[in-house]
């Protein structure tokens, strides 16, 4: 018997628990919102660039194409976190229910422990009685096992001796 007050604990251990793990993923949704937005920023300086090299100008060439680098690093950062984070997430999860059903598997194990605590002297001393009682069923009912083998023997030696009586008066009287 598990009590309010411990499946309340429980309760609110796996709520703290996945409380974390909310703020976790807000905490990553929060950082891919301003990694979206520095790829805003990074495209808006790019289309600037490319309209000044539209106008003429060789010479800011390369600093464009090093942008769109940039922004192509960017893009694969971001793609990297975003994967990364998932698989995180996903890990973290299912961790929190390995870690779940563990909990409830020990509960269930200490279940019955924990309700004999909780139970007076005299419940108490029946349930050991009872075990005790058990142990002697076992041992009258191996001994009742083997009186029945005794007794088969016996009776077989019985009906042999009982037919080789019979043989032997049925032979006087053939005599």
């Amino acid at each position: 018997v598990v009590t309010r007050d411990d499946v309340e604990e429980s309760l609110k251990a796996i709520w703290q628990y996945a409380k974390d793990k909310e703020q976790l993923l807000k905490d990553l949704h929060s950082q891919i919102e301003e990694t979206d937005k520095r790829l805003s920023v990074k495209r808006d300086e790019r289309d600037y660039w490319l309209e000044y090299k539209n106008v003429g100008s060789k010479a800011q060439a390369n600093k464009i194409m090093n942008l769109e680098k940039n922004i192509k690093e960017v893009k694969d950062d971001l793609h990297r976190a975003t994967e990364y984070y998932t698989n995180a997430l996903k890990a973290m999860k299912e961790e929190n229910d390995r870690l779940v059903e563990k909990h409830m598997k020990l509960s269930k194990e200490q279940a019955p422990e924990n309700a004999v605590r909780y139970l007076d002297k005299n419940c108490r001393r029946e349930i050991e009685e009872n075990e005790w009682l058990k142990e002697e069923v076992k041992m009258y009912q191996k001994e009742v096992s083997d009186l029945k083998a005794s007794i088969q023997l016996l009776e077989e030696e019985n009906i042999g001796l009982v037919t080789k009586l019979i043989d032997g008066k049925l032979q006087n009287l053939r005599v």
